[in-house]
């Protein structure tokens, strides 16, 4: 049974906790992210959280579902609207309450398809294969990254536990691709990372060295390579050239080249 499934619905259910008394009215704030609304960042986890469910039935059914999202993205619609689009033709248009149980209903399903999965399966996605362990810790990170924009516009500070392992090691890895993906070569060697866990473990990564290196908790990594704070708005040390560009452009997440929020753009809202 892969652990990072039940990682992922835990991560879920955190999420789901804070909004299980919202109204129809709730889910139309909006979030210090791209304005996006409660109810679109809902939406967005649901709409793939059922491509990795269908991705997990076969390569044809992930393709079928990922031919409607390019043809969308292809019209110029962005997140908001393709699924929008999808839940119009394939869930009758659910929004606010209704979609938001429609998540919760569903993400204890995918949990316990991935759990009882054959870990050496791979899965397609819009990049290369994965595995059924790295696609479960990919939804599972991307419910933790979007909820963060939840909990803030809410007020709520957010208390995280050790299962943001699995988020802290995809930002490490993700090192090259940061990189990479702005058409620059990684700097060699990678920086050294040490990070309080929540429990107060101490979590290490690469070799040590005096010179080059990251240090702080891992929620605070963890909101930086997710993008979901700048990391001049957390107290994260850096040292060294290499790890203080890395923290300012990394980006744990597939797609184009993303630029973090600026500083003072994403915080908790006081309520």
């Amino acid at each position: 049974m892969l652990q990072a499934a039940i990682d992922f619905k835990e991560e879920c259910d955190a999420l789901a906790a804070i909004l299980q008394d919202a109204t129809d009215a709730d889910f139309h704030q909006v979030t210090q992210f791209k304005d996006w609304t409660i109810e679109d960042v809902i939406g967005h986890l649901h709409l793939w959280n059922i491509a990795a469910a269908e991705t997990l039935k076969g390569r044809e059914n992930w393709m079928v579902f990922f031919t409607f999202v390019m043809e969308q993205m292809g019209q110029g619609a962005g997140h908001p609207q393709l699924q929008r689009a999808w839940f119009e033709k394939h869930a009758g248009d659910i929004k606010g309450k209704a979609l938001f149980e429609a998540w919760r209903d569903f993400y204890p399903e995918l949990s316990s398809a991935y759990a009882n999965s054959d870990p050496a399966q791979r899965v397609a996605w819009a990049g290369p294969d994965m595995s059924t362990e790295s696609k479960i810790i990919a939804r599972q990170m991307e419910t933790w990254a979007h909820g963060q924009e939840v909990f803030d516009i809410l007020g709520i500070e957010r208390h995280d536990t050790d299962r943001i392992r699995n988020i802290a090691h995809l930002g490490v890895t993700t090192y090259g691709w940061t990189f990479r993906n702005r058409s620059e070569e990684p700097p060699k060697p990678k920086p050294f990372v040490q990070l309080t866990a929540p429990s107060g473990e101490i979590w290490e990564w690469n070799d040590p060295q005096e010179d080059n290196k990251v240090i702080g908790t891992a929620t605070e990594f963890c909101q930086i390579v997710t993008q979901t704070r700048n990391v001049k708005d957390t107290h994260i040390v850096t040292t060294g050239e290499t790890a203080e560009k890395w923290m300012s452009i990394a980006q744990c997440f597939a797609g184009a080249a993303e630029v973090p929020p600026p500083q003072g753009k994403r915080h908790r809202v006081s309520v």
